[in-house]
């Protein structure tokens, strides 16, 4: 297993909504209505920006509200780092468009 995804699966880390103009509020919003998002983590070398699906399972977009960018979000997903299957969960702060998360590596039998 490679080192970055053993350090994104041990505890919490910053993350960043980033947007392509200057909207990263409608971007996300966006985003969300076609259902797949990228989340990007901040304390690796150069920043690992990571794009998923989002599964309504483990997301949760109750709490926080995209059109006034208020509120918090769970944003959820399965993909591939490394060869390795994760499911990323980040925790996101809309007016501030950033937060923490993780990785959870995924037992192949489990998915």
């Amino acid at each position: 297993m490679s080192e970055l995804v053993q350090k994104l699966a041990d505890g919490e880390h910053k993350v960043i909504i980033t947007a392509v103009r200057d909207d990263a509020l409608g971007e996300l919003k966006a985003a969300i209505e076609r259902g797949y998002v990228h989340v990007k983590f901040t304390e690796t070398r150069g920043g690992t920006e990571l794009g998923f699906s989002l599964d309504e399972e483990h997301s949760d977009l109750s709490a926080g509200n995209l059109d006034q960018g208020e509120g918090s979000i769970r944003l959820a997903g399965k993909l591939n780092l490394d060869g390795v299957d994760v499911r990323c969960v980040a925790n996101v702060d809309l007016s501030q468009m950033a937060g923490t998360g993780h990785l959870v590596i995924l037992d192949s039998a489990v998915n």
